[in-house]
């Protein structure tokens, strides 16, 4: 009798987990997160999917272990979510996590727009991100462990401002990856404002340092994509920006984006099953998995060959040469 009762107990408690196992696994690691945090935990807007919050901890537990980062804050990334909130302004789609302060804040992000090529797109629309890549050149982003690097400033043309001509600066941090994002630096993946110069034309300023041979400077208009599409880099707001930037100055960190391949690869083989994300332990944004249907993964050692095809076939081209500014 008794054992009969426990063998009814022992298989209802597997049918449960069998039932509900992202609940059961939310619940779990949510067990191993500060009271303070758990209220930033969630799939609605502003919130962290546990799944990404728990990687990021433990990727950022694990090089403090290893003496590697010495920041009181970690970063993290959900790239599954669109880019806009129904208003229409930028959606809120990276973290900025300091326990030791217990803050939690979201910025907008970009992510990478992709290629679209004669006989394979591995495009992006501006809402969803569909396709991700390690290939370098592939313009897209890739899931997985970052620790963010150095920062470098460069000089990027002049542009008007309040009628004066105004240098413009951008800076880069650079991120090191390991295992599928290893090529970080050979992609040059990082993060930095989402704005940039569209050149016009040249103009002489044989003062400035950054003068070419013969005295000029390239001019051009600021171009602002806050919360729009990159070309495979992490990319904030200007505001967001140099918030993050003073945060890792001479402070390495921890960056974990979301999805990885592997996160992709299951997620399709559960939509060609038909089996519900949610019973099969799976997370991605519901709203942009509709507008997607669904996520690929480009390896690079598939993708890599294409896009050096894709470049031997291009023409051979002239430098670019601005005109003169009137």
């Amino acid at each position: 009798m008794i054992k009969d009762t426990i063998r009814s107990i022992l298989i209802a408690l597997v049918i449960v987990i069998l039932i509900y196992p992202q609940t059961v696994s939310a619940d779990s690691s949510l067990t191993k997160i500060p009271i303070w945090l758990q209220k930033h935990v969630g799939l609605n807007d502003g919130k962290i999917a546990p799944i990404i919050l728990e990687r990021a901890r433990d990727l950022y537990q694990k090089k403090k272990r290893q003496g590697l980062v010495n920041n009181p804050c970690y970063l993290a990334m959900d790239a599954t979510k669109p880019s806009s909130s129904i208003n229409g302004n930028p959606a809120p789609r990276f973290y900025v996590i300091c326990e030791k302060t217990r803050s939690f804040s979201t910025v907008s992000s970009g992510y990478g727009n992709g290629r679209k090529l004669k006989n394979n797109n591995f495009s992006n629309g501006r809402q969803c991100a569909k396709n991700f890549s390690n290939a370098e050149g592939s313009k897209l982003t890739a899931g997985g462990s970052y620790t963010t690097a150095e920062t470098r400033t460069s000089f990027k043309g002049f542009y008007t401002q309040s009628g004066h001509k105004i240098p413009f600066f951008r800076t880069f941090l650079l991120f090191d990856g390991e295992g599928e994002t290893s090529n970080a630096r050979e992609r040059a993946i990082g993060g930095h404002p989402a704005i940039f110069l569209k050149w016009k034309c040249r103009f002489k300023n044989k003062d400035s340092p950054h003068a070419d041979d013969d005295g000029y400077v390239p001019y051009g208009n600021l171009v602002n994509y806050t919360g729009g599409r990159s070309n495979g880099c992490t990319t904030w707001s200007i505001p967001d920006s140099k918030k993050i930037l003073k945060i890792v100055k001479e402070k390495p960190t921890t960056l974990y984006i979301y999805p990885e391949s592997k996160d992709i690869d299951a997620i399709r083989k559960a939509i060609n099953k038909g089996i519900p994300l949610r019973n099969a332990g799976l997370y991605w944004n519901k709203n942009c998995l509709t507008a997607i249907g669904s996520p690929k993964f480009w390896p690079k050692e598939t993708l890599q060959p294409i896009i050096n095809q894709w470049r031997q076939s291009l023409p051979s081209q002239t430098p670019l040469v601005l005109p003169i500014c009137n």
